[in-house]
């Protein structure tokens, strides 16, 4: 027996109206495994429930892959794992997937969510590490990989939650890192970007057509931005200021444009991708397949460069010419997925150098 007194029962905090707005309200999309029922309505109207992700052209990336039993798989970029979850039974049993992701935040609750399901750690091995150090896994696979997944971008959980600082939908802090314990957030890469820095990484990184208006809005805003939604009050000023009648469609795929700049920069993606690209012949073995999802012309130029330059090398056997998309159904029910682009390559056998 114990004189412990009982801990009260703590109340779920309540919001006003009858559906909750805060990211951090929605407790049943928050808590998936409970609202089953509740979460397949919300995809069904072709959203993604906060807090979660839905993966994209999973039937095309199995297809692609095609994964064995005993084989040796690479996930670039867990994120929820969605991706994961389907590659890892064609592995077993026997094989492996190697999973990495740079989010101290999302790994340990994907991990735990795949742990639950039954994936061992004999199964899945999970780092947190940037998948351009895929070189350093290379000790353990006992010669490279058969197939290697990269799903580049940013996943919903990180857009959908406002303290992360990734959308301009929501006023939460300017931070844009996917690892909030490394490097600079994105408010004070802005106070100490020159202008004309500013303005050019908004072209390069996001192919804004306002790019210079934009940065010089931004770099006369007093105070400077040090949350999103002061961040996106200052670019809808410039904007106004310098194209007088642009229609509100017109702000938002700027307002998105912005945004994207500013986190492929804050968080190096584009250096990152590159040194993924250059060593990813030499992590595969003779036959290994390559799958990479892109979501903007900047990743897609990229990958694409480096898979011609790879076939042209004799490193790869076979390319994709053209970028596959997701169908009209998947773009239907998941919008997010509308500006995805799949390419593939399959290794040849010329030796690793």
């Amino acid at each position: 027996m114990t004189d412990e007194a009982p801990k009260p029962h703590k109340r779920r905090v309540r919001y006003s109206g009858t559906h909750p707005r805060r990211f951090d309200q929605k407790y049943k999309e928050l808590d998936p495994a409970k609202y089953a029922d509740q979460i397949e309505h919300i995809i069904a109207k072709g959203l993604t429930p906060a807090g979660t992700h839905r993966p994209i052209c999973v039937e095309e990336i199995l297809a692609i892959l095609d994964p064995k039993p005993g084989e040796t798989a690479f996930d670039a970029t867990l994120g929820y794992g969605g991706h994961a979850r389907r590659i890892l039974p064609r592995l077993l049993p026997g094989g492996r997937l190697f999973a990495v992701d740079v989010d101290p935040v999302e790994l340990p609750k994907t991990e735990a969510r795949l742990r639950a399901e039954g994936f061992s750690p004999d199964a899945i091995i999970i780092r947190k590490m940037n998948y351009a150090g895929i070189m350093g896994l290379l000790g353990e696979t006992g010669g490279g990989f058969d197939c290697v997944l990269a799903d580049l971008g940013v996943s919903s959980m990180q857009l959908d939650n406002p303290e992360r600082g990734f959308t301009y939908k929501a006023d939460g802090p300017l931070d844009l890192r996917l690892n909030p314990g490394r490097g600079k957030p994105a408010s004070e890469f802005l106070r100490q970007v020159p202008l004309k820095r500013l303005e050019t990484l908004l072209a390069e990184n996001a192919d804004e057509p306002h790019a210079a208006p934009i940065a010089r809005a931004i770099k006369a805003a007093a105070p400077p931005a040090a949350t999103t939604a002061a961040l996106a009050a200052a670019v809808r000023a410039g904007l106004k200021a310098a194209v007088p009648g642009l229609g509100e469609e017109d702000m938002r795929k700027s307002l998105q444009r912005v945004f994207m700049a500013l986190r492929i920069e804050v968080n190096e993606e584009f250096s990152a991708l590159d040194r993924f690209l250059s060593v990813l012949p030499w992590c595969m073995k003779p036959g290994g397949r390559a799958a990479i999802l892109s979501f903007h012309s900047g990743e897609d130029r990229r990958v694409k460069k480096a898979f011609f330059k790879g076939e042209e090398e004799g490193v790869y056997s076979s390319v994709s010419q053209t970028p596959a998309r997701p169908s009209s159904a998947e773009r239907r029910s998941n919008p997010r997925s509308a500006c995805a682009k799949l390419r593939w390559a399959v290794r040849s056998s010329l030796p690793a150098r």
